[in-house]
């Protein structure tokens, strides 16, 4: 069954969400004061609306009791604005809230309010980029906790030609590739033993937090 999304505010973060949630099967209602906004979400959501999100009757039209998840994407507007819908959303019975927050005050009173969750997209993106000032190979990275990382690099020049089976990864550095990113056809593949290492290749892995730095230093030194 499609997931029922509800975002409110529509600006580079909501319109971005609206975007990538467009691309599976969620039924998406879009949310803002500004008409032209609406009108660019308008082709990506099933339904898209102009209204104060603030106006709890208006609120109260959308259902949000029965949506599986509401949205409110309006940090980049009045804090105010964020804070009231989130708590309206709250009164009239939303399963699941995430509540965008520009700084740590922001995100506690949200949560106070009714945020289940509290989601910052500038520290979020700041975090997952840093790693690509500290190591040009790393593309990405997304924290699972203290000890483990999935990251995304591209093959150094060692690990070329040779098989996953033969540089032993694992063993060698403890980091176990999940998926392998090959550039000749841009398709995503499951990683194996025979999977050969070619320029370009992007290798999707879960390690330690050092594992990829050590890697990088020791094959980019043969």
């Amino acid at each position: 069954m499609a997931k029922q999304v509800i975002v409110i505010g529509l600006g580079q973060f909501g319109l971005g969400l609206i975007r990538a949630l467009s691309q599976s099967d969620a039924e998406i209602i879009a949310v803002d004061l500004d008409e032209k906004a609406v009108e660019k979400a308008s082709s990506w959501a099933s339904k898209a609306l102009s209204f104060d999100a603030m106006n709890e009757e208006a609120l109260a039209q959308l259902q949000p009791g029965i949506r599986d998840v509401c949205v409110v994407a309006t940090g980049d507007q009045s804090k105010e604005v964020g804070i009231i819908c989130t708590a309206i959303l709250k009164q009239l019975g939303a399963k699941r809230i995430i509540s965008r927050a520009n700084d740590e005050l922001h995100a506690r009173i949200l949560r106070l309010v009714g945020a289940d969750d509290v989601v910052n997209p500038e520290w979020d993106f700041g975090a997952r980029f840093a790693p690509r000032i500290l190591n040009e190979h790393v593309l990405g990275e997304m924290i699972l906790d203290s000890q483990l990382v999935v990251s995304e690099f591209v093959a150094t020049p060692g690990l070329l030609g040779k098989t996953l089976a033969e540089l032993d990864l694992r063993k060698r550095f403890d980091i176990s590739v999940i998926a392998v990113k090959e550039k000749l056809s841009g398709q995503v593949v499951q990683a194996g033993p025979t999977n050969i290492i070619k320029e370009g290749d992007v290798l999707i892995s879960a390690s330690s937090h050092e594992a990829i730095r050590k890697l990088v230093e020791e094959e980019d030194g043969k």
